[in-house]
C-alpha cells in the first residue's frame, strides 16, 4: 500500500488529480485509521503501464477568431484541430 504522496511521484500526477480520481473511483484508495487512504501498488501500476482508468475518452477542441469576418480562418483551424484530436464536429458545436 502506498502513501498518496508516494502514488503522486510514481504517476507524476499532482496531488488534486489524485484526491480526484479517488472521489471519482478511477483508483481504488483504501481508507486507514484518521480517515487517511492507501492506494494498493496494483492499481498504482496498472495506471502507470497506461492501462485506462476510464472507458470514456473526450477530446475537447478550441478555436476562434476576433470577428465575423474571419469565419473562414475559423473553419479553417476547427479543420486543422479536428485532424488532431478526431471526432465528431458539427456546424452547431463550432459556431
Amino acid at each position: 500500500m502506498l502513501r498518496p504522496k508516494e502514488v503522486c511521484v510514481r504517476l507524476g500526477i499532482s496531488y488534486s488529480t489524485l484526491s480526484r480520481w479517488v472521489r471519482e473511483g478511477r483508483i481504488k484508495a483504501v481508507r486507514i485509521a484518521g480517515g487517511k487512504y492507501r492506494v494498493p501498488e496494483s492499481k498504482v501500476r496498472r495506471v502507470a503501464e497506461g492501462q485506462p482508468i476510464s472507458k470514456e475518452v473526450r477530446a475537447v477542441i478550441y478555436a476562434r477568431v476576433s470577428s465575423s469576418d474571419q469565419k473562414s480562418d475559423l473553419r479553417r483551424q476547427v479543420q486543422h484541430l479536428a485532424q488532431y484530436a478526431p471526432l465528431r464536429v458539427t456546424e452547431s458545436s463550432t459556431f
